[in-house]
């Protein structure tokens, strides 16, 4: 009888430390995400890739990746571009039709970024407010602070960004990779700062370039071949 019993006494603390152990299984991950903000945000944000920054302090990455100099982590593929461009065209077709865009000038730019490595040099570049450079953050989380009419294509993967936004100083630079060709990145962008009614030009020289402005704000983006088969999007944009 008593071996009898503690067979049974035995069987049931075993399956007790069994239910309990699937119980914790369940709810370990939701008891993570809540306690770790950092952790849940990693998990769930849009994918980012920031190769010149991440070096500096992996503290918080879940996934680290080094190299010399920005390379995409994915490579352009006809799939990946036919999706961007296809939600590309439905985000603008919510509005009306997409217009055709215009000629480019006859002149070249005086303004370049294919050759800079930091968004201050870019912001000197492009002639915005260098009164504001000393207070620019630089974190990839301004890509999704940019105004609706420079925000990035769907599907963009962000490799680096800044930013301010403390009183008269409001800054945004955001380098981006697309899997889409130059002329459908392009298209995007002059079609949403066009309906945000914006004075335009378009530039073919020394790269293609969109150059916006209105009472208030400026931006420019500037569209180049980029490693792997995709397009490189850099993007200043200011308030005045």
């Amino acid at each position: 009888m008593t071996t009898r019993a503690t067979h049974f006494a035995f069987l049931a603390l075993t399956l007790a430390f069994v239910s309990g152990c699937g119980e914790q299984v369940d709810e370990a991950p939701a008891q993570v995400l809540a306690q770790d903000p950092q952790l849940a945000r990693a998990l769930n944000d849009p994918l980012m890739v920031d190769p010149d920054l991440s070096w500096r302090s992996e503290a918080n990455a879940v996934i680290a990746y080094r190299d010399g100099h920005p390379l995409p982590l994915i490579e352009a593929r006809e799939d990946a571009a036919a999706r961007a461009r296809e939600e590309a065209r439905l985000e603008l077709l919510e509005n009306g039709q997409i217009p055709v865009t215009p000629s480019a000038s006859s002149q070249a730019s005086e303004t370049t970024f294919a050759d800079l490595k930091t968004a201050d040099q870019m912001v000197e570049a492009a002639g915005a407010r260098t009164d504001c450079i000393a207070r620019m953050d630089s974190d990839l989380v301004w890509s999704t602070r940019m105004p609706p009419t420079s925000s990035i294509m769907p599907h963009g993967m962000v490799q680096q960004a800044a930013g301010v936004d403390e009183w008269t100083c409001v800054v945004r630079v955001v380098r981006y990779m697309t899997p889409v060709s130059i002329d459908d990145a392009l298209e995007y962008h002059w079609t949403k700062i066009e309906r945000a009614r914006f004075d335009i030009t378009r530039y073919a020289q020394p790269t293609a370039q969109l150059h916006g402005e209105r009472r208030d704000q400026k931006v420019i983006f500037e569209f180049r071949e980029g490693p792997g088969g995709m397009t490189a999007v850099d993007v200043v944009h200011w308030r005045k």
